[in-house]
């Protein structure tokens, strides 16, 4: 799953999964913070599934401009 990192005001890393709505994670590092979001993904995904619901796929396009 595609994983937008960046830091918060305070300077924590945040870890967004924009495919997993609501799957958000943070960290005082960057290993922290994707750490984190690994388990955050794991547990959203065990959730949709128990309730009977589709896991989304990662359709996200990066693209600089």
């Amino acid at each position: 799953m595609l994983v937008l990192l960046y830091t918060d005001k305070d300077g924590y890393f945040v870890a967004e999964v924009p495919s997993l709505p609501g799957c958000i994670s943070q960290g005082e590092t960057r290993e922290e913070a994707l750490e984190n979001i690994q388990e955050a993904i794991k547990l959203h995904i065990e959730v949709l599934q128990e309730r009977g619901l589709p896991v989304p796929v990662d359709n996200i396009e990066v693209v600089a401009v």
